[in-house]
């Protein structure tokens, strides 16, 4: 025990360092028995996450989000596709490009074989138009773009993405 009545003894101190009792051993870091969680309580825990994680992972739904996604980018692609169409018919004194058939037909990859489906290389050539055609996300076909093409006997185009998710209907007419 340390004599706390000598002179210069700066209580304050003393009791900041030792604590009241003036026992190191009173203020150790030795765990007392009873705390901390038992494994029960800790597998409840556990358990009760991975039922809220369940339950939002249902909720989100991520099949339906992630074909949300590959079904706007359709829109866009289809929309460009006509975009490039009618820039190239302004640009030739109203005449589509000669490949367009009265026929959906689907469209050729840039630099794919365009054996039965439409070359729409005049709209990609010196990337005037489009830099590449627009290829469906979920498109597996070397060769095609995954998207058709059809012109009326008025010179209607109308573009779709026949591969559309969760029964979209994707088709732009102009």
């Amino acid at each position: 025990m340390i004599n706390t009545k000598a002179k210069g003894f700066t209580p304050h101190l003393f009791h900041m360092l030792w604590g009241k009792s003036g026992n190191l051993a009173a203020q150790s870091s030795i765990p007392r028995k009873g705390a901390g969680f038992t494994l029960l309580e800790i597998l409840l825990v556990v358990a009760a996450i991975g039922i809220l994680a369940g339950i939002v992972i249902v909720a989100i739904n991520p099949g339906k989000q992630l074909g949300d996604t590959r079904n706007s980018q359709r829109r866009v692609d289809v929309n460009t596709i006509l975009n490039a169409v009618y820039q190239y018919s302004l640009d030739n004194s109203g005449t589509l490009p000669a490949s367009i058939t009265t026929t959906a037909t689907e469209i050729c990859r840039t630099g794919g074989t365009c054996t039965g489906l439409v070359d729409l290389g005049v709209l990609t050539a010196s990337e005037k138009y489009l830099t590449a055609m627009p290829v469906d996300p979920q498109e597996t076909d070397a060769n095609s773009t995954g998207y058709r093409i059809i012109k009326t006997a008025n010179n209607r185009i109308t573009v779709d993405a026949p591969g559309a998710e969760q029964s979209a209907t994707i088709s732009v007419t102009r």
